[in-house]
């Protein structure tokens, strides 16, 4: 572990206060979504700089990873989040919809950092991202019927969001690529954002609490309400990976892999279903925007968690 992610969860926390406190200015709390998906694509960059990435097309000789991935995912995470929403959320059932639009969509972005900080298999993250992105684009609105009825689910702007996702992933992807191809190596470049990526992760969190800051502070209410019930998804999500992880004896970096992908969740993707599918429903987005602010922090403390393991 580098000297700076010794101190990750103090950089997490920082940039989440300071998030917090700089929003409070409407000059910076108007702008600061702006610097979230840059510096995304800025860490996501210097992940795939250090990454090898010829095995990403190997990587689903995996068959095993792939398999229970999928399983937990799609058919696991759907059941255990509709069940903890019936049982936190039964009396508020356009939160019920927004946590379980928000929990049946698996990350397509920043589990790729986290998991590269927690010292994961990100190759086999990246290998699993595109589908990944179809099952959830396919299966969203097949919950959302399954689960409350709702036919007019199916209104998807799927080409918005594969040309958002394609930006936010394959712009980094590319240029890492022409870097190696210009540069060789890059060793210096590349011992640069082994410690740098901490930081650009502490910047992109501090836009994200900054942007979000009043929908925070006016909704405290709700924030209470789905803080629960996501620490009890988190907490059964933590442990049926690490259980899937032992029982099926994956390596360290996959364990470290599948632990991750079963948290992080596509917050922007599902709000972006949600104010197109339900444009008369502002409570379903303000669950989606609430989300990551959870979220964030707990796979910071989680990655910790990891890196902590032998």
């Amino acid at each position: 572990m580098n000297s700076l992610e010794r101190y990750q969860p103090v950089i997490i926390l920082l940039a989440v206060c300071i998030g917090l406190l700089i929003g409070g200015l409407d000059a910076i709390g108007s702008m600061a979504d702006h610097f979230i998906a840059p510096f995304l694509m800025l860490m996501l960059y210097g992940l795939f700089l250090l990454m090898p990435l010829k095995r990403v097309f190997t990587s689903f000789r995996k068959v095993k990873f792939v398999v229970t991935s999928l399983v937990i995912n799609f058919i696991w995470t759907p059941i255990i989040a509709y069940l903890i929403g019936m049982l936190f959320l039964s009396d508020h059932p356009l939160l019920w919809i927004g946590f379980i639009m928000l929990t049946v969509t698996p990350c397509t972005d920043w589990y790729l950092v986290f998991t590269g900080i927690a010292k994961g298999d990100t190759v086999l993250s990246t290998s699993m991202l595109p589908m990944n992105l179809i099952l959830q684009l396919i299966l969203l609105p097949v919950y959302l019927h399954l689960f409350f009825g709702l036919e007019q689910s199916m209104g998807l702007p799927v080409h918005t969001i594969i040309e958002s996702i394609l930006t936010i992933i394959g712009i980094p992807f590319l240029l890492a690529i022409l870097t190696r191809r210009l540069f060789g190596s890059g060793g210096r470049m590349k011992r640069f954002f082994e410690q740098a990526n901490v930081l650009f992760l502490g910047v992109a969190i501090a836009a994200t609490f900054a942007s979000e800051r009043t929908s925070l502070i006016e909704n405290l209410d709700i924030v209470l309400l789905l803080l629960l019930p996501l620490l009890v998804f988190f907490t059964i999500n933590f442990i049926g990976g690490s259980a899937a992880s032992r029982l099926l004896s994956f390596s360290k970096q996959e364990s470290v892999s599948l632990i991750i992908m079963t948290l992080a969740r596509n917050s922007p993707l599902a709000l972006a279903i949600a104010i197109a599918a339900f444009p008369d429903e502002p409570l379903i987005a303000l669950s989606l925007v609430i989300g990551p602010i959870i979220e964030l922090p707990v796979l910071g403390l989680v990655s910790r968690i990891l890196n902590s393991y032998k």
